[in-house]
């Protein structure tokens, strides 16, 4: 085969998307503390960029892999790899405030995150409920979970974190991986 010996020309990898730090507490803000689902989907939003999850992660968590006295969650992450990451103040009093409304909900499942009906919340309706509060407060053009994962990562190492330490939090089983945040943290 002559084409054997050619090698093709590496395809440029996108830097993902990620929120500036005002847009992110705008989102915060954004949610209607009132409802159930207002506090939910803030406690969601803060959790995954808090700590950097991933959207499966977040709905897998159960409330006992929340060490509320060492501030710290427990996460199982991609290949059942378990991984521990410190919760901040804020972010815990969001989640406390979340937990109580949380103990109202009759039969509910031991999952941290349910519907009001008291079942698991589901991907999709996580997923929609974030993307409609992105559109309201950003025009990036990603406005996905995921974007808040990466906009964590951006804004750690821009603030001085350690790219191990970031690469840890994230899960990731190789540097190589959270090197892209270190180009968006030049930019």
């Amino acid at each position: 085969n002559p084409a054997s010996s050619v090698i093709s020309p590496k395809k440029e990898k996108k830097l993902p998307n990620y929120m500036q730090v005002k847009e992110v507490e705008t989102l915060l803000d954004y949610f209607d503390s009132d409802t159930f689902e207002g506090i939910r989907d803030r406690a969601l939003v803060d959790l995954i960029y808090c700590c950097g999850l991933r959207i499966s992660e977040a709905l897998q968590l159960q409330i006992n892999q929340i060490d509320f006295s060492g501030k710290m969650l427990k996460v199982l992450g991609k290949g059942n790899k378990e991984r521990y990451i410190p919760i901040g103040s804020k972010t815990m009093e969001t989640i406390r405030m979340y937990e109580q409304v949380r103990d109202h909900i009759p039969n509910r499942e031991k999952a941290l995150f349910i519907k009001s009906d008291g079942t698991r919340l589901d991907r999709f309706t996580a997923y929609r409920q974030i993307n409609n509060a992105m559109s309201m407060v950003t025009d990036i053009k990603q406005k996905s979970p995921h974007t808040l994962r990466h906009s964590f990562a951006t804004h750690l190492l821009d603030n001085g974190a350690d790219i191990r330490s970031v690469s840890e939090m994230l899960g990731h089983s190789s540097l190589s991986t959270t090197q892209v945040y270190t180009h968006l943290s030049a930019e």
